[in-house]
Formats: C-alpha cells, sequence, structure tokens
C-alpha cells in the first residue's frame, strides 16, 4: 500500500508524508516526531532551534540569486488527532499510521490519517531538503500541540522570528486562501457521581449510537452532521420518563474539537417495561434514519441486553445530568452578517465521561467575534450552572483578524490564477489557527494559509486528495517565487 503512495508525484512531499505516518506523534505526545525533526535540521546542515515550549525553528537561506527576497515563514503543526473505530486495534502512542490509496484519496486503516497537519510538515521538510527549489531566506516553524490547547503557540516569544511574512500550510480546502479565523475557548462541566444500588427484578441494557461521520468542530459544525452525545441523550431523557429508565454510565464523543461519532450507555429498568422499551427503541432507530438520512446514511442505533450494573445515579443526578444535555446548545449558533453563508459562531457538545467519582461534559465553543465567543461561553456555562455542575472555562485563544489588502494575498492570487487559469476564493475559515496567536505575538505580520483538501478531519474517515496535494505543492513553490526583494 505505502509503496503506491511513493510513487505519488511530487515524490519528495509524499516520501516526507510517509515517514511521518511512521512515526507516532499524538497531541502532547510529540517527542519522536520532534527529535526526528531536529536530526533532519542538523543532518542537512541547517540552523535548528528548540524554544523553552518545544517548537522547532529551522532557518534555511536563500537559494542562489534569491539571497535579497524578504525571508517568509513556513508553519505548521506537529501533532495530530487520534480517533479510531471502535473495533479498530491501534496504540497511537507506539503504532504507525496506515495509509492506503482510495480512488483519488489517500486515507488511512480505522484511524485517523494525520494528514492534519502531517502534508504540511511533509512539505516543509521536502523543501528544507531540496537543492533545486528557488526560494529566498526560509524559517520553518514547527510547532508542538495544536489540537488540544494551541500549546506551541501560546507558547512562542516576542523575537524567535525574524520574518513578517508567514504562510500557514493548516488548511484543508484546495482552491481556498485564508486571511482569518475564529477564535475559541472550552466549557466544561462537572457533576459529582451520586449513585444507588440496581433494583432487584431489573434488566440491564448497552445502548449504542454508531456509524455517524464525526468531523472538525469548526470546519464541519455546518454540514448537518449527527452528534452522538444529543443523539444518545435525547433518546435517555425520553425512555427515563416512559418507562423508568435509570441510567448507569454513558461514554460518548471524546475530543474536544471533534464533533462526537459514538455514543454508549449501560442503563436499567424494570421487567415489566421490557417490551415497550425495546418497541420504542426500534421506533426511534427508525426516527434516526429518517431524520439523518441526507447526511449521516450509515447510522446505527441498537439496545443489546448486558449484565446488571451494581449502581445506578440517583434520581436527583439523572434528572439534572439529562436536562442539561439536552438544553445544550449544539451547531450553527450565528452566521456571518458580512461574509455569505460564513458560520460567526458555533458551539460543540464534544463529550460525556464518567470517572470514579464524577461526571465530566466537555464542550467547545467558536467565534469571529470575541463579543460574540463570550456569548456562547456564556450561554453553555448557564445551562450548566442552573443544573448545579461544576463549571469552568478556559482562556481560549484569538481570532485572526481579516486584511484584504495584505501583499502576500495578493501575490497568493497571481499565483493561482497563472497556474490553474481560475479565481481562487478568499475566505476566512470557521476554526482554530495558530495565526491568530501568533499575529498577537508579532502585530503586523502578513500571514495567508493555504493547504490541500482534506475531508473528514478529527475522525476515522479522514483522507486527502491527491489531486490537490499536487496543487498545493506548486502554488506553494511559485509563491516562495514570487516574494519581493528587501526594500
Amino acid at each position: 500500500m505505502e509503496d503506491k503512495i511513493a510513487q505519488l508525484n511530487p515524490e519528495r512531499l509524499w516520501y516526507y508524508f510517509l515517514q511521518i505516518c511512521r512515526i507516532p506523534h499524538p497531541s502532547k505526545k510529540e517527542e519522536k516526531i520532534v527529535q526526528y525533526i531536529l536530526d533532519f535540521g542538523k543532518k542537512f546542515g541547517l540552523e535548528t532551534i528548540t524554544d523553552e515550549t518545544g517548537n522547532i525553528l529551522i532557518r534555511k537561506p536563500g537559494t542562489p540569486g534569491n539571497e535579497n527576497l524578504q525571508s517568509v515563514i513556513l508553519q505548521g503543526h506537529v501533532d495530530m488527532v487520534c480517533e479510531k473505530n471502535g473495533e479498530t486495534v491501534h496504540d497511537f502512542e507506539k503504532d504507525p499510521i496506515t495509509p492506503w490509496i482510495d480512488g483519488e484519496w489517500v486515507k488511512a486503516k480505522g484511524t485517523t490519517l494525520g494528514a492534519d497537519d502531517g502534508i504540511g510538515i511533509a512539505a516543509m521538510l521536502a523543501i528544507l531538503e531540496s537543492t533545486t527549489i528557488a526560494h529566498g531566506p526560509l524559517e520553518c516553524l514547527f510547532t508542538i500541540d495544536e489540537e488540544t490547547g494551541l500549546t506551541g503557540a501560546f507558547g512562542i516569544k516576542a523575537g524567535l522570528l525574524k520574518s513578517r511574512i508567514l504562510i500557514n500550510l493548516d488548511s484543508e480546502d484546495e482552491g481556498q486562501l485564508f486571511i482569518g479565523c475564529a477564535g475559541g475557548a472550552d466549557t466544561t462541566a462537572r457533576f459529582d457521581l451520586e449513585t444507588e444500588p440496581v433494583p432487584e427484578g431489573s434488566l440491564g441494557y448497552k445502548v449504542s449510537i454508531t456509524g455517524l461521520k464525526g468531523g472538525h468542530s469548526g470546519d464541519d459544525i455546518n454540514k448537518g452532521l449527527g452528534n452522538a452525545v444529543k443523539i444518545l441523550n435525547r433518546f435517555l431523557w425520553n425512555a427515563t420518563r416512559d418507562f423508568y429508565l435509570g441510567v448507569s454510565s454513558i461514554d460518548a464523543g471524546n475530543l474536544r474539537n471533534a464533533i462526537a461519532r459514538e455514543g454508549f450507555a449501560i442503563i436499567v429498568l424494570p421487567q415489566e417495561h421490557k417490551t415497550g422499551f425495546e418497541n420504542y427503541a426500534t421506533k426511534y432507530q427508525e426516527i434516526l434514519v429518517e431524520e439523518l438520512h441526507t447526511t449521516e446514511p450509515n447510522v446505527k442505533f441498537v439496545i443489546e441486553p448486558c449484565p446488571l450494573p451494581d449502581t445506578l445515579l440517583m434520581p436527583d443526578l439523572e434528572f439534572w445530568l439529562l436536562n442539561a444535555l439536552y438544553a445544550c446548545p449544539h451547531g450553527v449558533i450565528e452566521f456571518s452578517r458580512d461574509i455569505p453563508n460564513f458560520v460567526e459562531t458555533s458551539t460543540n457538545l464534544a463529550s460525556v465521561k464518567f470517572t470514579e467519582d464524577r461526571i465530566q461534559v466537555t464542550t467547545s465553543q467558536r467565534s469571529s467575534v470575541e463579543s460574540a465567543k463570550k456569548d456562547i461561553l456564556d450561554m453553555v456555562a448557564s445551562v450548566f450552572d442552573l443544573a448545579g455542575a461544576e463549571v469552568e472555562q478556559s482562556t481560549g485563544y484569538p481570532g485572526w483578524k481579516p486584511n484584504p489588502d495584505s501583499v502576500l494575498l495578493r501575490l497568493c492570487v497571481d499565483s493561482y490564477r497563472k497556474l490553474f487559469q481560475q479565481e481562487p476564493q478568499v475566505l476566512a475559515i470557521h476554526a482554530g489557527l495558530e495565526c491568530g496567536l501568533i499575529g498577537a505575538i508579532y502585530p503586523g505580520m502578513d500571514m495567508v494559509s493555504f493547504g490541500p483538501t482534506i475531508k473528514g478531519a478529527h475522525s476515522p474517515d479522514e483522507r486527502l486528495e491527491i489531486k490537490s496535494a499536487i496543487k498545493f505543492w506548486d502554488l506553494l513553490l511559485d509563491v516562495l517565487q514570487r516574494i519581493p526583494a528587501n526594500p
């Protein structure tokens, strides 16, 4: 499978992408990929710096004849989102990703592919290695832990970077040039776990919602995808009222920046409600298929008998938890009034997890307007405040204000027109890019973000379009040759 990928063009781009796939690099566990990049810099005799946060900066002089061009930063993140299908056996801290070609796409076997942002990192390494690609002075910035807190970008200090032009390689739609992004923050709610014994003569069931696509909680939030937390909770909320159902545990969703794909619950109910409950579950599956047939054709809702658990949630806790999850908003809150069809504000009900003594609900909020971001954060917090939960909100990260007069943007647009005889789209993105933080540290930095087409990011359906990778590479190399000389 990898042999076919190695034969794709541009050859060195795919070569380094395969190397990255072989090196485990989950968020907060990037030591192996960091060491690989450090060794790479030393191997090619390039100035290689590690800052106190763990980011890597590699500098390369301009190629002959281009030494006087303005210096450019190429930037991407070295970590990846680690999601897998329930039946897939994979240890992201030890096992390599297994990429394969499916028609026009590169995918992974049962896991996220890591094209976000492995393909951007691969492009940087291929350019740093090359002796034939023309470019001015380069600073390649490899940041850590982008996916679970933007830790690397938060840790960048003034003075590290010398350039005033930055190309971010972490976008996911070829043909689109991004000049702005949303800011974001998280809201976490915690309930004390209070339980009681299971009544004698009860029946145990496992409730499962699977087959959802999942996806990026920013870029995919407007696509009408199902949320496993909301779907599962809707069923439980109704069933507790109609069949005296009791909830023992819920395990739904996973990552804060991914739309929940799967959800499971262990429940009990009196034996006399067995037939009615099972009939209701069958009807609920039919309802889901009808409601989601366009966006989620593979949705699957199943109940199956299971051993009785030892305990149930106390009735008051069950009442407040299920009501809070039902009331908690999820999805698009507001579209932009200035940019057609652009999501301005959204929220993601990401996960519900039980521990020995707590129940934790994780949510994530985004907006390109700071006041609207605070508003949706407060809205979500108010729901869980009413339910008596302990609520905590993260500091968050800033958005990136678009600059339509950007010199770099004009160069990218001109290059795209010349190469492909068509107009690129100039957009802002409803997702967090490190440009927002970098721009706050380096005011006036001229920035544009672009990349190949990646679909299903943050889910096991993640896939990278092969032909778009070629266009991404050609555009990047052409833009580097168009950078103006120092004044």
